[in-house]
């Protein structure tokens, strides 16, 4: 599957344009972070990329913390539209 075909079958599923979440899903969903852990392995995984020195399982494991951000994404934009729709946020 490739990136775009998954990004848009997590659209069509969390459809992140409807404001249906409950405010305490949609505050706990903004709350949703990398650890500063992962946040420098992507760092580490996304220079070698850069480089031209990523190795076949590491290209592996950036597209698999790229896919989890994309779906992170969805969902904290569909919770950001809840909260606001709810007038709860900004």
């Amino acid at each position: 599957m490739t990136t775009n075909t998954g990004t848009a079958i997590l659209n069509r599923l969390i459809e992140p344009d409807h404001d249906d979440l409950p405010p305490e899903t949609a505050q706990y969903l903004l709350g949703l972070d990398f650890s500063k852990k992962d946040h420098t392995r992507v760092a580490k995984l996304s220079g070698k990329a850069s480089e031209g020195t990523l190795k076949p399982d590491e290209r592996e494991e950036l597209d698999e913390y790229l896919r989890v951000a994309d779906l992170l994404a969805l969902l904290q934009s569909k919770a950001r539209l809840s909260l606001k729709n709810a007038g709860l946020g900004s």
